[in-house]
């Protein structure tokens, strides 16, 4: 019975997830494959890489460097976060992303991203993240402060507009028992996006897309039910801050972001034998079908 990890994005929030997988690697725990949204994305390529520390490493190093997310960026190039600085000479000068290990090791790693064209999303399978790391970029990339990012003649923007939670999308890949690992507290309901027409000005090319915007929040409101569903029926266990952190998408006090973390480390510790014992009854079912 093949294992995996679905990881919510958040952007600044999703260190959350950081400090989860940390404790996990720390424990020996891994899974068959991992599928990530945004920020859980650029999370979880580390966790595949065994880079145990290195989200929260270079967060707190750079987090107030201009060029990994500020307004300034947007004004100076079109996006949020530098693309030369943080997908180029930060995983490839500042701080190293382990690439040989991520294709050498046999987890699969797949990143979810939102075709601008047919408002879809799409579930990109990586083995080796340095040549594709456009999807990556592409995952992350916040609507109306990113530029559209263009792959193999497609049209990317951040994956969480269409699959927030791709749990349904992990298992109709193969993987029926997944751990999932949210970035809001129990009880979060997603709410209706205030304001449409920079999105229809922005993006009036691609209806679709638009589309999927306006209907986000009935899309995440109703992956949370799906979750919670499976949670139930305990195909999937589910992790999720224990208690409200306020930091905000773009974050720029460095001690809440440590907290956040800190708090994915100390939900992971907690729930750390239950975490095994889920992994293990997966074990010893696929023993029991051999």
């Amino acid at each position: 019975m093949k294992t995996g990890l679905v990881l919510e994005g958040g952007a600044k929030r999703g260190i959350y997830t950081a400090g989860v997988l940390d404790v996990l690697l720390e424990n020996g725990i891994v899974t068959d494959g991992v599928i990530g949204v945004s920020a859980g994305a650029i999370h979880g390529c580390s966790y595949v890489a065994k880079q145990i520390g290195r989200s929260i490493r270079y967060n707190l190093k750079y987090g107030n460097d201009y060029r990994f997310m500020s307004f300034r960026s947007w004004f100076l190039s079109g996006n949020i976060v530098d693309v030369d600085f943080c997908y180029h000479e930060l995983p490839e000068k500042l701080d190293p992303f382990d690439n040989k290990t991520f294709m050498k090791v046999p987890t699969q790693f797949f990143v979810t991203c939102s075709n601008l064209q047919s408002g879809c999303a799409e579930y990109i399978l990586c083995h080796d993240l340095m040549k594709e790391i456009d999807y990556l970029r592409a995952s992350a990339s916040l609507p109306l402060v990113s530029k559209i990012v263009s792959v193999g003649g497609k049209k990317y923007l951040d994956g969480g507009i269409t699959d927030s939670i791709p749990l349904k999308a992990m298992q109709n890949l193969g993987y029926e028992k997944n751990i999932v690992v949210l970035t809001r507290p129990k009880g979060y309901q997603k709410k209706p996006i205030p304001c449409l027409w920079p999105y229809r000005l922005i993006y009036h090319r691609y209806p679709q897309f638009v589309a999927a915007v306006k209907n986000r929040h009935l899309m995440y409101n109703q992956e949370l039910d799906y979750v919670n569903q499976e949670e139930k029926k305990k195909t999937t266990l589910v992790l999720r801050p224990s208690r409200l952190v306020k930091i905000g998408k773009m974050e720029s006090n460095l001690e809440r972001v440590k907290e956040m973390y800190e708090l994915g480390r100390e939900d992971a510790l907690a729930n750390l034998d239950k975490i095994k014992n889920f992994l293990a009854c997966s074990e010893k079912k696929e023993q029991a079908v051999l």
